[in-house]
């Protein structure tokens, strides 16, 4: 057996040892294997790291932009380069499949690239003012220190997404990445120093959130947070920043409906439902949470859906011809039982799933079936609580009034699905559904020139594209008044 390997505190350019004398065991979801540890943080290395992020900033914003995208060009080549290490990582910590894991890997290069495209297009603004002989400038000026807390799903890529367009504008930053899933994250310290970005720009913590986490977000340094993740984790946070008013971007949880109009193209609905659904094991923030089908075509719909769906294969996420992997801890899974549990006790059926897979390859590790729900009622527990796993509750539908509405019954606006060929009823979609990404016509996965952006209770401010980047950039204004 191997060693396992222990990672330590990036900070300042330098791997630090966390005082509290504490790891945190990180666990292989599909053997329950502890596959390495990392260092239990404390308050004190929060502020050590923020001091340095600090510090290094005055320096960093200096450098043109330009300048700093072609260190940051070096390390998404670095992060391409370790392709196959990374995405290994990625499957022992996340439990995804490999495939997944090298599209993440690739994904996380691509969003910094993405980012550095922006050094030459950070523009203000010359307007004219009501005064004689002055002139009104708008600058955009980097905020400071970025504190970026990611999510479990996609740890690696939402890394890079935040990395990428903080430094990008200026700004230096506290990376934290949650507890289940920080390896691949931590490497980037590794490579950051490799490629000669200056100590201090990056650094990566690892620990408890309610302590370090806290830290990080209250501290009068840190002049922004970015945080993926639950929606009370979101609120906490928003609650924290308050004290200082610091700047606050929140991408939070999810229930997109996804619906199936009668005159949709059946084949391509049921495969992007299928997509939507069950890849990363459900843990997508944008997946198919409920699902709305027309019920002219329900018949058919659910047919050849519920044909595919127990045709998932779930098992080793390293093999190629493994479909499915398994959920991220114990918790998770406990969490997928009971939500099948509620539902047949609130009437539901079980139309596929619903367990833990049999045999011997599934004794160790935190694995449930693809499962379906049908005659599942609008008031049902599944129909609202975000499950964040392979569980998809199906409801029929009669008029676009009522689907609409149902929709729209959430305390949720991130993302929705829509398939149909009637342009009239795209636009009604556009105009009546209350969510921030409205896929017509295909599954879920945004791209980087667009804007990831959620409504209600799933977040405040969005990411991506032009308008993401200016989250990471404040604004200055000059009256510069000059001889006639």
């Amino acid at each position: 057996m191997s060693a396992i390997k222990e990672y330590q505190l990036f900070i300042d350019g330098k791997w630090v040892t966390s005082t509290s004398g504490e790891t945190i065991d990180i666990v292989n979801p599909s053997t329950e294997e502890v596959v390495a540890r990392v260092q239990n943080g404390t308050v004190d290395e929060a502020q050590l790291a923020l001091q340095a992020a600090d510090k290094a900033q005055k320096e960093w914003k200096k450098l043109p932009a330009r300048s700093r995208a072609e260190l940051l060009y070096k390390l998404a080549d670095e992060i391409k380069a370790n392709s196959d290490f990374l995405a290994e990582l990625l499957v022992k910590e996340q439990g995804k499949l490999l495939k997944v894991a090298k599209g993440e890997v690739a994904v996380t290069a691509s969003f910094i690239e993405y980012a550095c495209e922006g050094a030459r297009r950070i523009e203000g603004d010359i307007v004219p003012s009501d005064n004689p002989n002055e002139q009104i400038w708008i600058q955009k000026i980097p905020r400071g220190v970025v504190v970026a807390i990611t999510a479990w799903n996609f740890p690696l890529a939402l890394a890079g997404r935040k990395l990428g367009p903080a430094l990008v504008a200026g700004n230096t930053i506290v990376i934290k990445p949650t507890s289940e899933t920080p390896l691949a994250t931590l490497e980037l310290g590794n490579l950051a120093k490799k490629v000669g970005i200056p100590d201090g720009v990056i650094n990566i913590l690892t620990g408890p959130g309610r302590a370090m986490g806290n830290a990080l977000v209250e501290s009068p340094i840190t002049k922004m947070v970015t945080m993926t993740g639950s929606t009370p984790v979101g609120q906490s946070i928003a609650r924290a920043a308050a004290q200082n008013l610091t700047h606050v971007q929140l991408e939070l949880g999810g229930k997109a409906p996804f619906i199936v109009f009668e005159d949709a193209d059946i084949d391509a609905a049921v495969d992007a439902a299928l997509h939507s659904r069950f890849d990363n094991c459900g843990q997508v923030c944008t997946c198919n949470e409920r699902m709305y089908v027309h019920e002219g075509i329900y018949d058919a719909f659910m047919e050849k859906f519920i044909a595919k769906t127990k045709a998932i294969k779930v098992g080793d996420p390293m093999l190629e011809d493994t479909d499915m992997g398994p959920k991220v801890n114990a918790a998770e899974l406990k969490h997928m039982e009971h939500l099948v549990a509620v539902s047949l006790e609130e009437g539901a059926t079980l139309a596929t799933g619903g367990k833990k897979p049999e045999g011997s390859a599934f004794e160790k590790g935190f694995w449930f079936e693809p499962t379906v729900l049908t005659n599942v009622t609008q008031n049902m527990t599944i129909v609202h609580e975000e499950s964040f796993g392979p569980i998809l509750p199906v409801l029929k539908f009669k008029t676009f009034e009522e689907v609409v509405g149902y929709a729209n019954d959430c305390e949720y606006g991130l993302a929705a699905m829509v398939f149909t060929n009637d342009m009239n009823t795209i636009m009604k979609c556009n105009d009546e559904l209350e969510y921030g990404e409205i896929y017509v016509n295909r599954g879920h996965g945004e791209q980087h020139q667009g804007f990831h952006n959620g409504y209600k209770l799933s977040g405040s401010g969005g990411e991506d594209g032009k308008y993401g980047f200016e989250q990471y950039m404040e604004k200055k204004t000059f009256y510069i008044r000059h001889k006639a």
